[in-house]
């Protein structure tokens, strides 16, 4: 039932325009968009960033391995399809360094993603059905490090609740993407900053697969912010994989150049 009122709401979407779409909202959906939109409103602005990253990979019984990435991400314009484009670089260990990753999001069709591994010399696009698939070994899927654009989801607002003592909206939004890997996804945002603190993963069978938890916002240019931690632990295989930011920086004037296909052989 499920299954079929998401596809349901897939295709209502692209019959309707957006703006058709939102006007048949039910109340809940109606203050779900907003909390949603808000979030969007409140980061906008920043250009491009980058920014160093640990990954850190826990076993079910508590052994650990660590990475050390990259990431640079050059930002979408509002008034366009194009969202967001990210590059994620590994740099170690060695037998992993130089893999890449990258991504075109967009507003309201499949995203583009395109991972290159050194030991193939070769750059393979990522099929729509396999963006569930766990990202380079981690908990961490490759539809998780898409940009989540507003339009890629459907909403509904739940309830206020706090979280960690945050004050916080609760409240579940739908992939419209027949590929994604998840059903649904319950949502915690903090009603001061509009942050996202929590969020729950629930597979294509409703069961829950995943959780997001999200700490340590810094504010950055006195409006941007930004974790220094976030740890998906997954219910179902009992691993878990942490990612651990620093040196966030913001406005160097990426090109598009940086975030071309034939960028990811380069990347280092």
């Amino acid at each position: 039932m499920i299954k079929n009122y998401l596809l349901s709401l897939g295709l209502y979407a692209l019959l309707l325009p957006w703006t058709a779409v939102v006007q048949a909202l039910d109340a809940a959906e109606q203050r779900g968009l907003e909390i949603a939109r808000e979030a969007d409103r409140r980061d906008q602005g920043w250009g491009d960033s980058s920014t160093s990253m640990e990954m850190i990979l826990r076993s079910k019984e508590g052994e650990t391995a660590s990475r050390a990435l990259t990431v640079k991400v050059k930002e979408g314009q509002p008034a366009v399809e194009e969202g967001d484009r990210s590059l994620i670089v590994f740099n170690s260990p060695k037998d992993q360094k130089g893999t890449a990753l990258l991504t075109y999001s967009y507003r309201t069709r499949s995203d583009e993603q395109w991972l290159y591994l050194p030991a193939l010399k070769r750059v393979k696009k990522i099929a729509s059905d396999n963006k569930s698939g766990p990202f380079v070994g981690s908990e961490f899927a490759f539809e998780d490090f898409s940009d989540q654009e507003v339009e890629k989801y459907r909403y509904r607002y739940l309830r206020d609740e706090p979280f960690n003592g945050i004050d916080c909206f609760v409240m579940e939004r739908y992939p419209l993407d027949s590929n994604s890997g998840y059903s649904r996804e319950l949502v915690w945002i903090d009603q001061a900053h509009y942050r996202i603190h929590k969020v729950d993963y629930y597979d294509r069978k409703q069961t829950l697969l995943k959780t997001l938890s999200v700490s340590g916002y810094q504010q950055y240019n006195g409006k941007y912010w930004r974790a220094d931690l976030s740890e998906m632990v997954n219910h179902q295989n009992g691993r878990s994989t942490s990612l651990k930011a620093a040196d966030y920086r913001f406005s160097q004037g990426l090109s598009d150049d940086e975030f071309s296909q034939n960028s990811l052989q380069r990347a280092r």
